[in-house]
């Protein structure tokens, strides 16, 4: 059967001709229709307290997809909860953690998480054992996450605070489409919904992970196109090779768990990677001896910057101290003063005040003796004003010849010496 015309059951890619399907449209010419199956509802704030689930007595939280920590935080919000400083995350991938900074100051908080799958993110947890955690997801009873985690054995809460509900797809012409693609149980649930007699048509099935095949099996719904497999780790490879009639693959069992869309970048694989073992005892010998000496040079280099960081802490320590001691002197210097500059003003103010009240009388008995003198003074000066006049006026006339006669030598002097030196 050709594939012309595909019903995808995701959002559409925010750039198609980065995304796995674009050789399928541009290399075999298929057109691809992206609608999502369901969409998430937040449960009411009302509901989740019925739960009797307090945020504030755990100790870590656990996120494994953004609708997860969208309506964690929102749920924070609508009971006034407080979240504690020391609060620790574990994301599933590193971009759901770098989605926390929307809602956190992302460096002063503690944030884990895992290179790619579900899987990863338990052996990062494992080792935070003593951590109470919370696990906010659907209000599905049980998911692959839940199975993982009681695996595990994990102390966690599970925190419904959101669920999924099928959409309306009776818009769509099912007939029309060759294939659908489906990504998780949900989408199953949603495509039995809207068309009950879905198997009747002929329509090729594809579907990406363990837990969508099975949920496909439960309904009797045959599956054609199966993902992920060694050759095909996303939808789009996987229905590539179905274009170009390749025989079907057994499903990969990936290392992880299902991702929200299902769609895988890398290839996964059932073996585990073994470690290179060393045959020459001696060489082995020698690393270890190596190694040893690397961490005893590492120990003994933190013991030294130990020791500096304690050497400054007591010299800082030290000099503290010394200034502390010179401020007490000082004060005390300041203290043993006062008492005796206290005396030395209270025997000086009566010595003033004596020689205020002894100057004081003197001054008011000579100003009477003063005021006559004054007035005996004035009429003698107006009486000699009249006196002076007329012999300054007989004095001029006899006084500019005798200046001429004076004059005359020394200005024939300087004449004499100017003619010398020209």
């Amino acid at each position: 059967m050709k594939i012309k015309k595909i019903l995808i059951s995701q959002p559409e890619p925010a750039d198609l001709e980065k995304s796995p399907y674009r050789n399928l449209v541009h290399k075999y010419n298929v057109n691809l229709t992206f609608y999502k199956f369901f969409e998430v509802v937040g449960i009411s704030a009302s509901d989740f307290r019925k739960t009797r689930i307090h945020i504030g007595d755990y100790s870590a939280v656990i996120f494994n997809s953004k609708n997860s920590i969208e309506h964690f935080f929102r749920m924070v919000k609508e009971l006034r909860e407080t979240v504690s400083d020391d609060m620790k995350y574990f994301c599933s991938t590193e971009a759901i953690a770098l989605y926390l900074q929307n809602f956190i100051q992302y460096r002063k908080r503690k944030v884990f998480y895992g290179n790619q799958y579900f899987s990863d993110l338990l052996e990062v947890m494992s080792k935070h054992r003593d951590e109470k955690y919370l696990f906010p997801c659907s209000d599905e009873k049980q998911t692959e996450y839940t199975k993982a985690l009681d695996k595990a054995k994990f102390k966690y809460t599970k925190a419904p605070m959101y669920t999924s509900k099928p959409r309306d797809l009776t818009k769509f012409d099912i007939d029309s489409f060759d294939a659908i693609a489906l990504f998780s149980p949900i989408g199953v649930r949603s495509l039995v919904k809207n068309f009950p007699d879905i198997k009747d048509h002929n329509i090729l099935i594809a579907a990406f992970g363990t837990s969508t095949h099975a949920a496909l099996k439960e309904h009797g719904i045959k599956l054609n196109i199966a993902a992920p497999t060694q050759s095909a780790p996303s939808m789009a490879m996987a229905i590539e090779n179905h274009i170009l009639g390749k025989a079907p693959e057994s499903v990969v069992i990936s290392k992880g768990e299902i991702s929200k869309h299902g769609v895988r970048n890398t290839i996964t694989t059932s073996a585990k990677k073994s470690k290179p073992v060393i045959a020459n005892k001696e060489v082995y010998k020698q690393r270890m001896e190596e190694k040893k000496a690397q961490a005893a040079a590492r120990r003994a280099a933190r013991a030294a910057e130990k020791a500096a960081k304690e050497a400054e802490a007591l010299a800082a320590e030290k000099a503290a101290k010394e200034a502390a001691l010179k401020a007490a002197k000082k004060e005390a210097a300041t203290k043993a003063a006062k008492p005796a500059v206290k005396p030395a003003v209270k025997v000086a103010k009566p010595a003033a005040k004596t020689a205020t009240k002894v100057a004081k009388p003197a001054a008011k008995a000579a100003k009477p003796a003063a005021k006559p003198a004054a007035k005996t003074a004035k009429p003698v000066a107006k009486a000699a004003k009249p006196a002076a006049k007329p012999v300054a006026k007989a004095a001029k006339p006899a006084a500019k010849p005798a200046a001429k006669k004076a004059a005359k030598p020394t200005v024939k002097a300087t004449k004499a010496t100017t003619a010398k030196k020209k």
